[in-house]
């Protein structure tokens, strides 16, 4: 296994469907504009009530995505 450093970015998807459903939402979009993510961890999960009834599903995340290594990019050139 190599070395890697991680920054970490919290987000919070939603869906009308499930909690699943909001973690791949919230994955899918962070992976428009975020590279060399690794990893997942919820922090929380909530939701809506309309008539008794689940609306709509939130949860938040915090991703771990790899740091870039500057030298390991001029190596491989």
């Amino acid at each position: 296994m190599e070395d890697h450093v991680y920054k970490q970015i919290e987000i919070t998807g939603s869906s009308t469907k499930s909690s699943d459903d909001a973690v791949r939402r919230a994955i899918e979009k962070a992976g428009e504009s975020v590279t060399h993510m690794d990893w997942f961890k919820v922090v929380e999960t909530r939701g809506n009530i309309e008539q008794s009834k689940v609306k709509y599903w939130q949860v938040t995340i915090k991703i771990g995505f790899r740091v870039e290594d500057r030298s390991e990019e001029h190596t491989s050139e």
